[in-house]
């Protein structure tokens, strides 16, 4: 049985736009109660554009018996507390990536839910592409054999026009550049493809290109406990951004996954092709140029959660693995030392 819910959203930034068309697809699962931004004019703004309703005060949806869930779409640095929020009024949550902007917020956050026996689900989406989760039948059927080498690489561009929004880039707002920003969706569909290393020796810098104060050029070697090496290479200065790649070659042939395209060579002679262009879908100077087919994915998969009591496909567990492996580059990178899991 599926139940037509009523939700609330909490943000209404440029990471909302897929989202609220998300919502307006599933409008036979659910209703929107109300919006709500600080900002009166993003509010009038939101309104006008999609015709929904919008509140005045957070509380107006903290308050209302009728909204099951809300879906959090604020900047990193507000997570913790307002998981927290709705921990107390009883709402479930789906939140927008990262969990927090530091790791004692984000393992706050998964605990806060947890304690009000709630449901968390996090817009980590890149699991949620076709050619992504036939690679991960793949790998769990065995068509790969052991996997032996990997890689995973986002090189992206990011042209000044976005980092002249006020604290984009910055620590005390972000938490982090583009590890924790960016390259998290394909790092976590990298932890979930393959689980995360035993051990992390690599380098973080800014470039001076921007000016920030977190990193924004990352490189980094992991090994994992079966003896598999694997590569990991990030940046946001690679103009005009290209694809985001993930790599793995095993004892029974390779795959590469560029952008939503996936391409597998087995040494039976077997080759796979699955997915769509492999463009750079959201790559490149505009962060938004993608289809919200895998938000609404996503959407979906809450909506089932809570209807069938169970945990989302990334819940707050599952998303604590990208963090941890995130906190843990960019500790190698600043000690100098390898970090073991």
């Amino acid at each position: 049985m599926t139940t037509r819910r009523r939700v609330g959203v909490i943000g209404l930034g440029m990471a909302s736009a897929p989202h609220v068309q998300s919502l307006l697809d599933l409008a036979d699962r659910v209703e929107v109660a109300g919006a709500f931004s600080p900002s009166a004019e993003r509010r009038a703004a939101f309104a006008r554009r999609h015709g929904l309703p919008v509140v005045e005060r957070l509380d107006d949806l903290l308050g209302d018996p009728t909204v099951t869930a809300l879906l959090v779409l604020t900047p990193p640095d507000t997570h913790a507390e307002l998981v927290a929020r709705c921990a107390v009024a009883g709402k479930h949550v789906l939140l927008e990536k990262p969990l927090d902007a530091t790791p004692e917020g984000a393992r706050a956050v998964v605990h806060s839910m947890e304690a009000a026996g709630l449901t968390l689900g996090v817009v980590l989406q890149h699991r949620f592409r076709p050619a992504a989760e036939r690679l991960s039948a793949l790998l769990r059927t065995g068509a790969l054999g052991e996997p032996l080498s990997a890689s995973v690489a986002i090189r992206w561009w990011r042209d000044d026009a976005y980092y002249a929004q006020p604290g984009r880039g910055m620590k005390a707002r972000d938490g982090g550049g583009v590890l924790l920003t960016q390259a998290i969706h394909t790092l976590d569909l990298f932890v979930g493809l393959l689980g995360l290393p035993r051990e992390i020796a690599g380098y973080a810098v800014t470039s001076p290109l921007r000016r920030i104060d977190t990193e924004d050029v990352v490189a980094a070697a992991l090994r994992y406990g079966n003896g598999m090496l694997a590569t990991l290479d990030a940046t946001t200065v690679a103009y005009p951004g290209f694809p985001e790649r993930i790599e793995i070659a095993g004892t029974e042939g390779s795959a590469l996954l560029s952008g939503d395209r996936l391409e597998v060579h087995r040494k039976s002679g077997e080759t796979i092709r699955d997915g769509g262009e492999g463009g750079t879908l959201g790559g490149g100077a505009d962060p938004m140029a993608f289809s919200n087919a895998h938000h609404r994915a996503v959407l979906s998969d809450f909506l089932d959660a809570l209807d069938r009591g169970r945990r989302p496909r990334v819940d707050g567990r599952e998303a604590l693995k990208v963090h941890r492996l995130i906190e843990a580059l960019l500790r190698t990178a600043e000690t100098g030392e390898t970090v073991t899991l």
